[in-house]
């Protein structure tokens, strides 16, 4: 049986977003983000739970900005 590949929720408006989520809208993988979180490049978690990780959309919309901008 193949296993469903399940697409990620868009980003919502405002609020949290979780890591499939952020992923999918920048097009990266999951060991370039955390090196640029690690690094200072991305937003900063949020720990809702010992198993809940998410980021605020505010913080990623505003990476999607700043990227996005012409040099």
């Amino acid at each position: 049986m193949a296993r469903e590949t399940k697409t990620p929720l868009p980003l919502p408006q405002e609020g949290f977003a979780r890591l499939p989520q952020v992923l999918h809208v920048l097009g990266i993988s999951a060991s370039a983000w955390w090196q640029g979180v690690k690094d200072g490049k991305y937003p900063q978690p949020v720990k809702l739970g010992p198993r809940t990780t998410v980021w605020r959309v505010e913080e990623i919309r505003e990476l999607i900005r700043r990227v996005s901008e012409p040099s």
